[in-house]
């Protein structure tokens, strides 16, 4: 069976474990934490990077940095993964949900303003399979209305947005960070990535929050650190430390954060693989796309692709319902993804009963092929190969 997903070692994560173990110190924030970190903040022009033990944490860290508030309304794609959602339940919110594009699954820029009320308080933006949504638009509405924006940029790693526009000489950039474009997780206010084992750079579970506003720093680190001035005092900054906010245990230990600097070390040779399969998949399937069996990913001319996901968007949940168990029959393990969070067993009965056709179109008809570092392009010939014989 051909795999879904297969995590990729380079080699080195057991040797930086045993590093981190050997160092004295494995509870976290350690010497490979502020690597990781590091690296993000040089190498993305994020402002502050914090690890996290997951996406999840990582969001719920931005819910209560944005100080949400019950009865607050955070508008949210309802195609995406819970954990979108959920961190700013927890926090008393209102979710309004919101449709997609009809030939891309992020969030439709241009139908966010008819959801803005007087009680929306934040955005949040997921960049679907690491294509970025219309940044620029969104953060437009967020400065119009007085909205943090939020980037849900689980799969968006090496991931960037190509701004079609200069700000006027004199003129601000639309974004916190001062840039205009750039990449993904670095052009909200807040950001939230994740590192689990599904993702292009892994640490079995992990995340990171990104924050680009100044406002949110200082506060961020002492959430992080259960509420706890903890990270000031072993700076130096301060003679001790105490309970002085809210917070969680929100910091992974260094084995986390070892495992994931044996990643970071190899992100391009990553990426380099990662684009070639996809690559092959495009061209291999492109004529049964033009022929109308299902469509590819169409990717907008302000994204860039990262290769996280590769998918096709069949023509009926019944056509995709028998090419999965085609394929499955080949011995290939394709998968479809999430259900709209809208009609959730959860939350169906607290949405506001507006009908998310694209999003329905997702849920029903996407289908994920595999993508991971190891497949091989004569497997991923034979999964193009499989899909022909199914709709020849």
């Amino acid at each position: 069976m051909i795999p879904f997903n297969k995590p990729y070692l380079t080699g080195k994560e057991t040797q930086y474990i045993e590093d981190a173990v050997k160092s004295g110190k494995i509870s976290g924030n350690g010497m490979f934490t502020q690597k990781c970190q590091q690296f993000f903040e040089q190498k993305y022009g994020f402002k502050k990077c914090l690890l996290t033990t997951s996406c999840t944490d990582a969001l719920e860290m931005c819910a209560i940095l944005a100080d949400i508030q019950p009865d607050d309304e955070v508008i949210v794609p309802s195609y995406t993964f819970v954990s979108s959602a959920l961190a700013f339940v927890r926090q008393g919110a209102k979710i309004v949900f919101a449709d997609s594009y009809e030939n891309n699954p992020n969030i439709d820029a241009d139908k966010i303003e008819a959801l803005i009320t007087p009680k929306t308080k934040a955005i949040v933006v997921v960049h679907y399979a690491g294509m970025a949504c219309d940044m620029e638009k969104i953060m437009a509405l967020a400065a119009k209305y007085n909205l943090l924006v939020i980037e849900d940029a689980a799969q968006a790693i090496e991931s960037y947005y190509q701004s079609p526009l200069t700000p006027p000489k004199g003129e601000k950039n639309f974004s916190p960070s001062g840039r205009s474009g750039g990449a993904l997780g670095g052009i909200g206010h807040l950001a939230a990535f994740s590192f689990h084992e599904t993702k292009n750079i892994i640490s079995g579970e992990g995340g990171m929050l990104a924050i680009n506003d100044d406002r949110f720093i200082h506060r961020a680190e002492i959430i992080w650190e259960k509420g706890t001035n903890r990270a000031e005092f072993f700076r130096g900054e301060v003679n001790k430390y105490g309970w002085v906010d809210t917070g969680s245990s929100f910091l992974p230990s260094e084995i986390i954060a070892a495992f994931l600097w044996a990643q970071i070390e190899h992100l391009d040779d990553i990426q380099n693989k990662r684009k070639q399969t996809w690559n092959t998949y495009y061209e291999g399937l492109k004529p049964l796309a033009d022929q109308g069996f299902f469509r590819l990913p169409e990717i907008p001319d302000y994204a860039t692709n990262n290769a996280h996901m590769f998918y096709l968007v069949c023509n009926s949940l019944e056509d995709r319902t028998k090419l999965i168990e085609h394929l499955k029959q080949k011995e290939i393990n394709a998968v479809f993804h999430y259900l709209s969070l809208h009609s959730s067993e959860f939350y169906k009965n607290r949405h506001d009963g507006r009908i998310l056709k694209n999003c329905d179109k997702f849920a029903d008809c996407l289908v994920r092929l595999p993508m991971f570092y190891e497949l091989s392009l004569n497997d991923a010939k034979y999964i193009i190969n499989s899909i022909k014989e199914f709709y020849q």
